[in-house]
């Protein structure tokens, strides 16, 4: 008898045969390092982009409600302070994940009538909020202003321009400024998801619209305490009466359990502690790297952390990290649907924990990498 859940069998035959099948990896990740199968690798995958040095945490203090029932524990308060000072808004809101916090802020203040502009490489979550939002979608090409400025013009009660900082998978900046005068001349809204951009990025790592002077032109601030941090969550910034909506239509904040303190109380320690010399040990890491990258022939043009080689063919890039990997270095391919399809890619995530041992014993692989697939 024919079960009645085959198909699924069907769908995952292929996408195996278009080399797009994913496998979760097991393993303990260690500042640098992270071990999978007993074998000890250079972690170049890592998002914990300042390394901050770890920190003891009480994990006796667990929520098992929703914040507006009794999960709201007072430590939120003091974080939501210093990350609104942070990004110099009136207030801010705690939410259990970047993704919700994108999912909930978004829908929370665009609507059906309104008008979104979304940059095409945007992070998947933006594209589901603004789905969620009803608001009519306008996608405007990558970085591309003269596009941006021409789709601008279509109808829309409210008009919003959505854009990451330091795009994830790219490692580009967002054109802030132009984005920022554009917006001004059009009266929109200007909404910036920074998550790979806060705490690496601008003054005291205050982000990408501070690092282009533009901090005062945003008008809603969406990041992440899981990267640039290296703790956990995700937040939004703006004025009062925004995140008075986040918090009364914002499904994602409503309908959750609330974020353990304890992990509040984490992210509120590595706020405080000294952010500024592990962004400088980031920005030398990136600097040899990159460098490194660029002198063995590879075609390098991010100016960030995130450092993509471009393979193209989904196979070539899955034998690539293999290869990799069999080395002793641990950087994951990225394919469809994360990137276009044939645009596969090794993504590099420089972090200030790797020592310029760990950064030569890459560069030599890399190189032999080059020569193997290049």
């Amino acid at each position: 008898m024919k079960h009645k859940l085959n198909f699924i069998d069907l769908e995952l035959d292929k996408i195996k045969d278009n080399n797009l099948h994913r496998k979760l990896q097991y393993g303990k990740a260690q500042g640098a390092h992270i071990t999978i199968k007993n074998k000890k690798l250079i972690n170049l995958c890592s998002n914990d982009y300042l390394g901050i040095p770890i920190t003891k945490i009480q994990t006796n203090q667990l929520q098992s409600s929703s914040r507006l029932v009794s999960g709201n524990d007072e430590s939120y308060k003091k974080l939501e302070t210093i990350l609104a000072k942070h990004k110099s808004q009136q207030n801010s809101l705690i939410y259990p994940t970047g993704y919700m916090a994108n999912l909930g802020s978004i829908s929370a203040v665009a609507k059906k009538g309104d008008l979104v502009l979304s940059d095409e490489l945007n992070h998947a979550s933006i594209i589901e909020s603004c789905k969620l939002s009803g608001a009519k979608i306008v996608i405007y090409k990558h970085n591309n202003m003269k596009d941006l400025f021409q789709k601008i013009k279509k109808h829309g009660k409210n008009k919003f321009i959505i854009t990451e900082g330091v795009f994830s998978m790219d490692g580009d900046f967002s054109a802030l400024k132009e984005i920022t005068e554009i917006s001004q001349k059009s009266n929109a809204i200007t909404i910036v998801d920074d998550a790979h951009g806060d705490f690496v990025v601008g003054k005291d790592g205050k982000g990408t619209p501070e690092y282009f002077k533009v901090a005062k032109k945003i008008d809603l601030y969406i990041s992440s305490l899981s990267k640039g941090l290296g703790s956990f969550g995700g937040y939004v910034a703006s004025q009062n009466n925004v995140i008075d909506a986040c918090i009364n239509k914002s499904k994602s904040f409503i309908y959750t359990s609330a974020l353990p303190s304890f992990l509040v109380e984490h992210s509120i320690k590595r706020i405080q502690s000294k952010r500024d010399i592990q962004k400088k040990k980031l920005e030398n890491n990136i600097e040899k790297l990159s460098k490194g990258l660029q002198s063995i022939g590879y075609e390098i043009n991010s100016k960030t952390q995130i450092i993509p080689i471009i393979i193209g063919n989904e196979k070539t890039a899955m034998e690539f990290g293999k290869f990799l990997f069999n080395n002793g270095v641990f950087a994951q391919p990225i394919r469809y649907p994360t990137v276009p399809k044939n645009q596969a890619r090794l993504r590099i995530s420089v972090t200030a924990w790797l020592t310029n041992s760990d950064i030569e014993k890459s560069l030599k692989i890399f190189e032999k990498g080059y020569k193997k697939f290049f």
